[in-house]
């Protein structure tokens, strides 16, 4: 059996305690510019699964190492699953080995992000610009040229192969 490497205990516990200490206050934080992408709840629970309206608009965070997109290794674009804008490019994904889908850079003007204490740490957590749907956290221990890893939940990604 392997170690356990520090950032991947560590996401495993976020996975389990961020649909507890969550909270609600994701639905101020998860607005995103496009008034045509400003639905209700309703809206959203009717557009997604349970899965990724949890991830999507309650800033949940899928378990490790269930995402298909995460072995995703064809030339593509990964987009936002509930709006469809493209995110990432397939050529800036890399195994982080932490069980999510993970990048090294982000589509120009694809990405807002945000200051997220709920493991008491602060860290930088981004959504789509157009509709405000949770994506994951980025960290500064990616690969070079960028040095990031924008650690992404695959429940909120579609992929566009191509």
């Amino acid at each position: 059996m392997r170690p356990i490497k520090r950032r991947n205990l560590l996401a495993v516990i976020a996975s389990l305690l961020g649909p507890i200490i969550g909270g609600s206050r994701a639905e101020a934080a998860s607005k995103g510019t496009d008034p045509k992408w400003q639905l209700s709840e309703a809206e959203w629970k009717k557009r997604l699964s349970p899965e990724a309206y949890a991830v999507l608009r309650k800033e949940g965070t899928e378990r490790p190492f269930t995402s298909p997109l995460d072995k995703e290794k064809r030339k593509g674009t990964f987009v936002c699953a509930a709006c469809r804008l493209p995110l990432f490019r397939s050529t800036t994904k890399f195994d982080s080995g932490t069980g999510w889908p993970s990048f090294w850079d982000s589509l120009p003007n694809a990405l807002v992000t945000k200051t997220d204490f709920k493991l008491i740490v602060p860290r930088t957590e981004y959504h789509c610009r157009r509709c405000g749907g949770h994506q994951g956290h980025v960290f500064n221990d990616g690969p070079r040229p960028t040095g990031k890893r924008y650690c992404n939940n695959g429940v909120a990604l579609g992929f566009i192969p191509g």
